[in-house]
């Protein structure tokens, strides 16, 4: 089994105030500077015709990327998703391939966007190691 280390949490929240009050009040995570993810970004990895303010909440150990807006989980697709960072992309990409779990690449500049779903729709951001 290949070595992987969780990297981040994806979450959506309503408010930037909520968000702050439960990630940096509660839990004494670090704000960073609220970023938007460009439209075309969003609507290849979450199928969303809007841009997206994203917040990361970190420490050392932990990290959660929020994404701000009222997203309703009825009408619209998840935004939550988990990253993992996987030693050998490449292997890992490889056993997807032979449990026929779909490879969606997504371009982003230079960089290419990795994401698999589960077998029950969860969504997995892979990155190299």
């Amino acid at each position: 089994m290949e070595s992987m280390r969780l990297k981040h949490v994806a979450l959506a929240s309503s408010s930037e105030e909520k968000s702050d009050a439960f990630y940096a009040d509660l839990l004494g995570l670090r704000k960073s500077e609220p970023k938007t993810l460009p439209l075309e970004l969003s609507e290849a990895i979450f199928h969303l015709n809007t841009e997206l303010v994203m917040i990361n909440y970190l420490n050392a150990h932990v990290h959660f990327e929020i994404f701000i807006g009222g997203q309703s989980r009825e009408k619209s697709p998840p935004i939550q998703h988990t990253c993992l960072e996987v030693d050998n992309l490449e292997v890992f990409l490889e056993n997807c391939r032979g449990l026929k779990v779909d490879i969606a690449r997504i371009p982003k500049g230079d960089k290419t966007l990795i994401f698999i779903k589960d077998f029950d729709g969860n969504l997995f951001e892979i990155k190299a190691g």
